[in-house]
C-alpha cells in the first residue's frame, strides 16, 4: 500500500512549488500549522548538507474536529504532513495518505473521514 500521494515537478524551484502547494492546500480548506526546514535543521544540528526538504503540517479544521470527535486520541496522528523535496529532476511533493495512516485504528467511521481527507489532499496535490 502506498502511504503518500505524490507529484513531481521537473525543473521547478523549491520556492515556486512551496508557494503553489500552500495555495492548493488553502483552496482545499487546509491551513499550514507547522513548518520544518529539514535541510537547515540538519545543517545547524549535524553540520550535514542535504538537498532541500520541507515538511508542512497541514490541517483541515473541520475534518480534524470530526476525526477527534470520533476517536479522541487520533490527534497523535495529526496534522497531515506534506513534504516538498528537491530531487535531481526538480521538486517532488508528497502528502500523507490518511487512509494508510489510519490502518492502525479499528474504527470504520474514522476510516470514512480519512477517505474524505485523502480526496481533499489528492485534489490539492493535483492542483499544484
Amino acid at each position: 500500500m502506498n502511504y503518500t500521494i505524490n507529484r513531481s515537478f521537473p525543473a521547478a524551484s523549491m520556492a515556486e512549488i512551496d508557494e503553489r502547494t500552500r495555495k492548493a492546500l488553502a483552496d482545499a480548506g487546509f491551513g499550514v500549522l507547522t513548518e520544518l526546514d529539514v535541510k537547515a535543521t540538519t545543517k545547524k544540528k549535524l553540520d550535514v548538507d542535504m538537498s532541500g526538504y520541507h515538511i508542512l503540517g497541514a490541517c483541515n479544521p473541520k475534518m480534524a474536529h470530526q476525526a477527534i470527535g470520533i476517536e479522541p486520541r487520533v490527534g497523535a496522528m495529526l496534522p497531515c504532513n506534506v513534504i516538498l523535496r528537491e530531487t535531481d529532476d526538480g521538486v517532488e511533493v508528497s502528502a500523507i495518505d490518511p487512509v494508510a495512516s489510519m490502518t492502525a485504528i479499528d474504527n470504520s467511521e474514522l476510516k470514512a473521514v480519512a477517505g474524505r481527507v485523502r480526496n481533499l489532499l489528492a485534489a490539492a496535490v493535483a492542483a499544484i
